[in-house]
């Protein structure tokens, strides 16, 4: 792991066409290795934006496996530039049991262009108004934090921000940074949820956060990196594109040490709670 790296956050407006995404992402996948980038983050339904109005049939049309174009072409670009992608598709798995519904995955290529992790989105969003699981459906899995050139990753998509459960059993399985790509909702009070959730996920974590966030449609922007103390390393607004930092990983000792959540916690004492906690659910 790079004591240092520099890492590429993408903030973009998703098309309907799935073509036009994928030419969009191969650009800027080039355009981060140029600014000497070795991990890039795309947001949520990087693939193509799907319209409330558009039927789960249709969607299930552009839909893609695991090792269809969308993800080959992204893992030939990742090898190519050397840099490891953080990247989201719509995913088919069994044609004939899904319904024409699909799932919602994340993927992490590694910077030799292989295919590392793929964490299919445990949380579908039916709240606020919203119901994903017209369209989708939902993870059975929380996948393990990937050792990559840069750190341990944990992946996570949108929604499941709300439930810190599983942002700390990618921590608790060694996860150093949190990606969460996403397509948060526009709305009230949504713009402080985000932000707020985002730092208390890092904090009481001692992980780095990093966020990138669908622009337009329906959806806020904000992409953020949050580091391990809270503080905001980056808040893209309502800029559509992609913006570069650098990330230093001795920091996430630095702050455990001095701020020891991980170190203090009682799970002698919540161990004997859990059944409690399952029957109530």
């Amino acid at each position: 792991m790079k004591k240092k790296f520099r890492a590429a956050l993408v903030q973009m407006k998703s098309s309907a066409s799935k073509e036009q995404n994928l030419a969009y992402s191969l650009k800027l996948i080039n355009k981060a290795a140029k600014n000497k980038a070795q991990l890039i983050c795309f947001p949520e339904f990087q693939m193509a934006y799907s319209p409330a109005e558009q039927k789960p049939k249709e969607l299930h049309k552009s839909a893609e496996t695991i090792d269809g174009n969308f993800i080959s072409m992204l893992s030939n670009s990742a090898k190519r530039n050397k840099i490891n992608v953080i990247a989201t598709i719509y995913e088919i798995i069994n044609t004939n049991k899904q319904n024409h519904k699909v799932f919602d995955t994340a993927v992490i290529i590694n910077d030799r262009g292989k295919l590392e992790s793929i964490y299919r989105k445990v949380h579908l969003y039916d709240a606020l108004g919203f119901k994903e699981s017209n369209k989708l459906l939902a993870g059975s899995n929380i996948e393990s934090p990937t050792r990559t050139s840069v750190g341990n990753l944990g992946l996570l998509i949108c929604y499941d921000m709300r439930f810190p459960e599983i942002s700390r059993i990618l921590t608790v399985n060694g996860a150093s940074i949190l990606v969460s790509p996403s397509a948060w909702v526009a709305g009230f009070m949504k713009q402080e949820h985000w932000e707020i959730m985002l730092k208390a996920r890092a904090i009481e974590n001692g992980v780095y956060v990093i966020a990138p966030n669908q622009l337009g449609n329906i959806y806020c922007g904000r992409s953020m990196v949050i580091d391990p103390f809270g503080s905001t390393l980056i808040d893209m607004g309502n800029r559509e594109g992609m913006e570069i930092i650098d990330i230093d990983n001795s920091r996430i000792d630095t702050i455990r040490r001095t701020l020891p959540l991980l170190k203090n916690r009682r799970t002698d004492v919540y161990k004997n709670y859990v059944d409690v906690f399952e029957s109530e659910s």
